[in-house]
């Protein structure tokens, strides 16, 4: 195989992996935001949001949703990129704390497949889109090493702000709850 097939093999599985991540992430902010391809749409999504300790919950659906919609597109166009997957890692980062007490496994309600969406996020945002791709047609103007730098620093930080406010809300509604019940768990 010539350097040449080689590299324009690579250059067209990154290209489709890219599409394809985009492409899931769109669809999956599009069930938050619009209650596309089954989901509850910003009222409904919501309301498992509360449940979950996000507060305020509207404003976390909706950013949730951008999170994923908004990023996944802008990454299925290789726009943004650094952004685009920091955005994405970080939604995927907080939607896997959610998931970690059920354990790794997707089919047991697992983190597997949001980490492996946020991880792979990650990756765009640290490699870059490749060549087919509109940070490439405007001469990678959002796509420089220190956007990827700034980017790949913020995830985790964004991470720890969502997960603390998230824990500090649910621990609020068990007190409220304890203060109802009089102190008193039922058997």
């Amino acid at each position: 195989m010539s350097s040449h097939t080689t590299s324009t093999a690579s250059v067209t599985a990154k290209t489709l992996l890219r599409i394809a991540l985009g492409a899931v992430l769109v669809s999956h902010g599009s069930q938050k935001l619009f209650g596309a391809f089954g989901g509850g749409g910003i009222e409904g999504t919501a309301q498992g949001m509360h449940a979950m300790g996000f507060r305020p919950a509207k404003r976390n659906t909706v950013l949730a949703g951008i999170g994923e919609a908004g990023s996944g597109a802008a990454l299925a166009l290789g726009l943004a990129t650094p952004i685009a997957g920091a955005g994405a890692a970080t939604t995927m980062g907080v939607a896997s704390s959610v998931h970690t007490p059920n354990g790794f496994f997707n089919a047991d309600g697992g983190f597997e497949f949001p980490a492996f969406l946020g991880f792979s996020a990650a990756m765009f945002a640290l490699g870059g889109p490749g060549p087919v791709s509109l940070d490439h047609a405007t001469r990678h103007v959002f796509d420089r090493p220190w956007v990827r730098a700034v980017a790949l620093a913020a995830i985790p930080v964004a991470i720890a702000v969502q997960v603390a406010q998230r824990r500090k809300a649910l621990a609020s509604d068990a007190a409220a709850s304890d203060d109802a019940d009089g102190g008193v768990t039922p058997a």
